[in-house]
């Protein structure tokens, strides 16, 4: 992977390394970490950037269906397409986690661009279920 092109930053979440200083992280970890980031914002959370983020927030309470799921797909490939340039998200499958109705799975494959390696990052999505139940 071309670090030159992905860069090298504080890593998130703010930790520190075994000397003391402040964390970095580089390669594939950065960019897995800048798509938390994208995933885990929603719009309006940033004052100066109110569009950043993704807002997945909007479907705790929508449950599990078909077309939920696709929504959400449709608004993860849309928020990484916009915020997150370094990649390229070749496909987007969201589904149940098999032992917790309250999770869903966002199973993201994608690709760095100027690059033929394939990778995946599965990010958990938490819902409300629709029978109310925790």
């Amino acid at each position: 992977m071309r670090t030159d092109f992905v860069g090298r930053g504080w890593s998130f979440p703010l930790d520190v390394d075994t000397g003391g200083r402040i964390a970095m992280a580089g390669g594939a970890a950065k960019l897995e970490q800048a798509m938390r980031i994208v995933l885990g914002t929603h719009p309006g959370e940033r004052p100066f950037r109110p569009e950043f983020g993704c807002p997945l927030r909007d479907y705790v309470f929508s449950g599990a269906g078909a077309d939920v799921l696709a929504a959400i797909a449709g608004e993860v490939r849309r928020s990484l397409r916009r915020w997150e340039p370094r990649v390229v998200p070749a496909d987007i499958q969201v589904f149940p986690h098999p032992d917790d109705e309250s999770v869903l799975l966002i199973d993201i494959a994608y690709v760095v661009k100027g690059e033929n390696d394939p990778r995946n990052l599965v990010f958990p999505f938490y819902t409300i279920p629709e029978n109310g139940s925790d």
